[in-house]
Protein backbone atom coordinates (compact mmCIF):
# COMPACT_ATOMS: atom_id res chain seq x y z
CA UNK A 1 0.00 0.00 0.00
CA UNK A 2 2.25 2.77 -1.19
CA UNK A 3 1.46 5.62 -3.53
CA UNK A 4 4.47 6.74 -5.52
CA UNK A 5 2.83 10.10 -6.27
CA UNK A 6 3.08 11.04 -2.57
CA UNK A 7 6.09 12.11 -0.53
CA UNK A 8 6.04 11.63 3.25
CA UNK A 9 8.28 13.95 5.29
CA UNK A 10 8.32 12.51 8.78
CA UNK A 11 10.97 14.78 10.29
CA UNK A 12 11.11 18.28 8.78
CA UNK A 13 14.21 20.19 9.98
CA UNK A 14 13.59 21.73 13.39
CA UNK A 15 10.30 19.87 14.00
CA UNK A 16 9.94 16.97 16.44
CA UNK A 17 8.96 13.72 14.71
CA UNK A 18 5.38 12.57 15.18
CA UNK A 19 4.37 9.24 16.64
CA UNK A 20 2.01 7.32 14.39
CA UNK A 21 1.56 10.08 11.82
CA UNK A 22 3.58 11.96 9.21
CA UNK A 23 4.36 15.66 9.71
CA UNK A 24 4.03 16.55 6.00
CA UNK A 25 2.59 14.70 3.00
CA UNK A 26 2.88 16.27 -0.43
CA UNK A 27 2.09 15.11 -3.91
CA UNK A 28 0.22 15.69 -7.12
CA UNK A 29 -3.08 14.39 -8.39
CA UNK A 30 -6.84 14.69 -8.15
CA UNK A 31 -8.08 15.98 -4.79
CA UNK A 32 -10.67 13.87 -2.94
CA UNK A 33 -12.26 15.33 0.20
CA UNK A 34 -14.32 12.93 2.31
CA UNK A 35 -16.78 14.47 4.76
CA UNK A 36 -16.61 13.46 8.38
CA UNK A 37 -17.78 9.87 8.76
CA UNK A 38 -19.44 8.47 11.86
CA UNK A 39 -20.38 4.91 12.84
CA UNK A 40 -23.64 4.63 10.88
CA UNK A 41 -24.27 1.54 8.80
CA UNK A 42 -25.95 1.74 5.41
CA UNK A 43 -29.40 1.99 7.08
CA UNK A 44 -28.24 4.93 9.21
CA UNK A 45 -28.21 2.74 12.33
CA UNK A 46 -25.44 3.51 14.81
CA UNK A 47 -22.92 0.68 15.09
CA UNK A 48 -21.49 0.17 18.58
CA UNK A 49 -23.48 2.50 20.87
CA UNK A 50 -21.18 3.31 23.80
CA UNK A 51 -18.32 1.28 22.25
CA UNK A 52 -15.50 3.44 20.82
CA UNK A 53 -13.70 0.43 19.24
CA UNK A 54 -16.78 -0.72 17.34
CA UNK A 55 -17.54 2.84 16.28
CA UNK A 56 -13.96 3.42 15.11
CA UNK A 57 -14.03 0.24 13.00
CA UNK A 58 -17.27 1.34 11.32
CA UNK A 59 -15.96 4.87 10.76
CA UNK A 60 -12.89 3.58 8.91
CA UNK A 61 -14.96 1.13 6.89
CA UNK A 62 -17.22 4.04 5.88
CA UNK A 63 -14.15 6.07 4.91
CA UNK A 64 -12.90 3.13 2.82
CA UNK A 65 -16.23 2.95 1.00
CA UNK A 66 -16.30 6.71 0.37
CA UNK A 67 -12.74 6.68 -0.95
CA UNK A 68 -13.54 3.73 -3.23
CA UNK A 69 -16.54 5.60 -4.64
CA UNK A 70 -14.09 8.32 -5.73
CA UNK A 71 -11.57 5.87 -7.19
CA UNK A 72 -9.24 6.20 -4.20
CA UNK A 73 -8.03 4.08 -1.30
CA UNK A 74 -6.19 4.64 1.95
CA UNK A 75 -2.81 4.69 0.19
CA UNK A 76 -3.98 7.99 -1.38
CA UNK A 77 -4.95 9.61 1.94
CA UNK A 78 -2.70 12.53 2.85
CA UNK A 79 -4.60 13.85 5.91
CA UNK A 80 -7.01 12.51 8.50
CA UNK A 81 -8.81 14.73 10.98
CA UNK A 82 -10.22 12.91 14.01
CA UNK A 83 -12.86 14.32 16.31
CA UNK A 84 -13.60 12.45 19.55
CA UNK A 85 -15.82 13.25 22.49
CA UNK A 86 -13.14 11.83 24.80
CA UNK A 87 -9.43 11.86 23.99
CA UNK A 88 -9.20 8.49 25.74
CA UNK A 89 -10.80 7.01 22.58
CA UNK A 90 -7.64 7.68 20.51
CA UNK A 91 -6.13 4.20 21.06
CA UNK A 92 -9.33 2.66 19.62
CA UNK A 93 -9.20 5.07 16.69
CA UNK A 94 -5.54 4.29 16.04
CA UNK A 95 -6.17 0.53 16.20
CA UNK A 96 -8.95 0.82 13.61
CA UNK A 97 -6.93 3.25 11.48
CA UNK A 98 -3.89 0.97 11.48
CA UNK A 99 -5.95 -1.81 9.90
CA UNK A 100 -6.43 0.46 6.86
CA UNK A 101 -3.33 2.68 6.47
CA UNK A 102 0.28 1.85 5.73
CA UNK A 103 1.69 2.34 9.23
CA UNK A 104 5.20 2.79 7.79
CA UNK A 105 3.90 5.79 5.80
CA UNK A 106 0.88 7.07 7.71
CA UNK A 107 -1.01 10.18 6.62
CA UNK A 108 -0.69 13.55 8.30
CA UNK A 109 -3.23 13.68 11.13
CA UNK A 110 -4.91 15.88 13.67
CA UNK A 111 -6.96 14.74 16.65
CA UNK A 112 -9.32 17.00 18.55
CA UNK A 113 -11.49 16.38 21.59
CA UNK A 114 -14.83 18.11 21.14
CA UNK A 115 -17.58 18.85 23.65
CA UNK A 116 -20.09 16.97 21.50
CA UNK A 117 -20.78 15.66 18.02
CA UNK A 118 -24.12 16.02 16.26
CA UNK A 119 -25.77 13.21 18.28
CA UNK A 120 -24.87 12.37 21.89
CA UNK A 121 -24.34 8.66 21.11
CA UNK A 122 -21.82 9.42 18.33
CA UNK A 123 -18.35 9.24 19.90
CA UNK A 124 -16.05 9.55 16.87
CA UNK A 125 -16.00 11.38 13.54
CA UNK A 126 -13.15 11.24 11.00
CA UNK A 127 -12.69 13.13 7.74
CA UNK A 128 -10.11 12.37 5.06
CA UNK A 129 -8.24 14.24 2.36
CA UNK A 130 -6.70 12.21 -0.47
CA UNK A 131 -4.64 12.86 -3.60
CA UNK A 132 -5.25 10.32 -6.34
CA UNK A 133 -2.64 9.89 -9.07
CA UNK A 134 -3.90 10.93 -12.50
Amino acid sequence: MSSSHLTHITEPPGVAPGTGYTQVVTGTGRLVQVSGQVAFDEERKLVGPGDPEAQARQVFENLRRCLAAAGADFSDVVKLTVFVTDIAFLPAVRKARDAYVDTARPPASSAVQVAALFLPEVLIEVEALALVAE
